[in-house]
């Protein structure tokens, strides 16, 4: 099996400067990691603060050719490798995940929830929502599909109350950092087929570079060890989201050398 590398460009509710660039970064060196040229989906636009009312229709177009680049790769029978901005990009790929593969489990391995509704999240904020969506929760227009009972939250440590009251009553199971072992993600997992998303938010802070910076979180070597623990030919795909580039004092050729070494374990023949 080949792999193809998608790398989203369009702006999707980008709050800060950072995510695009650090995308871009990712895509370029997981192509020259898989000896594959990515393929770009959208143009870069200035970020800022706007509600998700306002942000996810100003999407649409790379939402929609997001999804459609990852049914590519999974029509040619490839490994898709999703180098995305923010983590409301999974609107697009969450729901074609589903309809492709309705028996795999997705390990959303992130700080934070997304699972909140328009009704109740309290900034407005898409990338905030975007789980919840594809679990159905609210029609964002992309679809939705996803079994809440067969999505992990993985290393989450930052949830509102009006999320985990969603997270309960859908059946969504939640790893903290402490209980997020390869053994507990294995006994999850069980042998179904895999989806793995990863917002670099996960880790302690001062390792990748997040927009959004909370503490007591995995380090690399956990979410490695996590990679590593699955059978190769479980994982349908991988997304890396939310590499904030150009944070000051971080060289990002040291984020990037981190992301590649972590997500290597995914890849290397055992």
């Amino acid at each position: 099996m080949g792999y193809e590398v998608v790398v989203s460009q369009g702006r999707v509710a980008d709050r800060t400067a950072g995510a695009l660039m650090g995308a871009a970064l990712t895509g370029a060196a997981l192509g020259e990691c898989l000896g594959v040229a990515p393929t770009v989906v959208g143009t870069p636009s200035a970020p800022h603060t706007d509600d998700w009312s306002v942000s996810l229709p100003a999407a649409t177009a790379v939402l929609t050719a997001l999804r459609q680049a990852l049914g590519r790769a999974l029509d040619q029978d490839a490994f898709p490798v999703l180098a995305t901005n923010t983590c409301a990009a999974s609107l697009a790929t969450l729901p074609e995940v589903a309809r492709r593969f309705p028996d795999a489990v997705v390990l959303w391995i992130d700080a934070h929830g997304d699972f909140h509704t328009p009704d109740t999240a309290p900034s407005g904020y898409l990338g905030g929502m975007v789980l919840a969506a594809a679990c159905g929760l609210w029609d964002s227009g992309h679809g939705a599909g996803l079994n809440p009972a067969q999505v992990a939250l993985v290393g989450a440590r930052d949830l509102d109350p009006a999320e985990v009251d969603h997270l309960d009553r859908a059946g969504v199971r939640v790893f903290g950092p402490q209980a997020s072992t390869p053994q507990a993600i294995a006994s999850f997992v069980a042998g179904r087929p895999v989806w793995i998303h990863v917002d670099w938010d996960v880790l302690e802070p001062g390792y990748i570079p997040a927009a959004y910076k909370v503490p007591h979180g995995l380090r690399p070597r956990d979410v490695a060890a996590l990679f590593a623990s699955l059978p190769r030919e479980q994982v349908r795909g991988v997304e890396l989201a939310e590499f904030e580039a150009g944070e000051p004092g971080v060289p990002e050729a040291l984020s990037i050398e981190l992301i590649i070494e972590t997500f290597g374990y995914l890849i290397a023949p055992r």
